[in-house]
């Protein structure tokens, strides 16, 4: 249960304010120590992909056993790395979600823990957030109002960020692009991560191989994979049944390219309806190589700022949760003890108060 009737929390703008961020939503167990929302004062991102590599996925009970033996390792080395001990934070912050359910409960409980034993406040941070707050780490000279691509393997959003909170604008109506991408490589027999493996084959491809219908949703700032998902699989197994010689990097590079056409229509679009001059990029996909540059040029043709994270701060990591609690900490937005994680939590903030960044 989040507190907003209080400003007991709320940072002194002449001090350091140093927060502890856990994140745990999936498979990397994470945390990290960041100053005033700006500042990494370490980061330290344990992975699992080697766990879930043999089963081509995540898989959600071992993510979760798995956050429980690293997760007290990654504080502590988190802490080391910022020179500070467990007295010198001002706030803990952990990802409530969306997300694992087993996964979060795990990164919940032991901040719930953390906090109540330090006497200090708790910042339940948005996952989606957190993913937007990565630009500010990358950018000290952002600031709303922006428009944000966010884009992961569970979601698809164009977000509206302003000083007040967010509102989204856009998004996917069905299946997010990183779970396409990683369906696709599964097709094609690729190793796991499939989306990043995907890319790199795919630099070595011929984009206009094979033609793949773009999707054309409903609304003018929303995005569709299902179907381009499946007209993908249906192709190749066309080819296959046909005995039809067909090379993997033409095919992962078609995909590619039609679904980096349809994030960067949506997101110019939208640029352009709703007069936004400064567009940034965020989340797991945002480390896609043709995405970055094929954003880049249709900014800069436009007129529009541009920002993106570094690919260090594109995947999960904490530094993100501690920077989108700092923000939260400012406006006396802290929760209680009884918080819960959510899988499913939407990334709406009620409008109250502004800002200051």
């Amino acid at each position: 249960m989040k507190n907003k009737e209080t400003n007991a929390h709320v940072p002194d703008s002449r001090k350091s304010v140093r927060i502890l961020g856990i994140e745990s939503s999936c498979d990397e167990t994470a945390a990290s120590v960041v100053e005033n929302g700006r500042v990494i004062l370490s980061d330290v991102v344990y992975s699992q992909i080697a766990l879930h590599a043999p089963y081509g996925g995540v898989v959600p009970e071992i993510a979760s056993r798995s956050h429980i033996e690293k997760v007290d390792a990654v504080v502590t080395l988190a802490l080391e790395q910022a020179g500070l001990s467990l007295s010198g934070l001002d706030a803990v912050a952990v990802t409530q979600g969306p997300g694992l359910v087993g996964a979060l409960l795990v990164g919940v409980s032991y901040a719930k823990g953390l906090a109540f034993a330090l006497g200090k406040p708790l910042v339940a941070v948005n996952h989606i957030a957190g993913h937007i707050s990565s630009n500010y780490l990358a950018h000290p000279g952002l600031n709303p109002p922006f428009l944000c691509l966010v884009v992961s393997g569970g979601h698809s959003h164009l977000v509206e960020v302003k000083d007040t909170g967010y509102r989204l604008i856009g998004g996917t109506q069905d299946d997010a692009a990183g779970e396409a991408f990683d369906k696709a490589a599964r097709v094609l027999g690729l190793p796991y991560p499939g989306g990043p493996n995907l890319d790199l084959l795919a630099e070595q491809g011929d984009p206009s191989a094979f033609t793949l219908p773009m999707p054309h949703p409903a609304g003018p700032y929303d995005y569709s994979f299902s179907g381009l998902k499946t007209a993908f699989i249906n192709l190749v197994h066309r080819l296959r049944q046909r005995g039809e010689a067909f090379s993997q990097a033409d095919l992962s590079a078609v995909f590619r390219d039609t679904v980096v056409r349809h994030l960067c229509d949506g997101a110019i679009r939208a640029c352009r309806d709703n007069g936004f001059k400064t567009l940034a990029l965020a989340g797991g996909v945002s480390a896609n190589s043709l995405l970055r540059r094929r954003l880049a040029e249709r900014c800069e043709a436009e007129g529009i700022a541009f920002y993106l994270p570094p690919l260090a701060l594109s995947g999960d990591n904490a530094a993100m949760v501690a920077s989108a609690a700092y923000y939260q900490l400012s406006k006396g937005d802290v929760a209680g003890l009884d918080l819960n994680a959510d899988p499913a939590l939407s990334l709406v903030y009620a409008e109250d108060q502004p800002v200051d960044f």
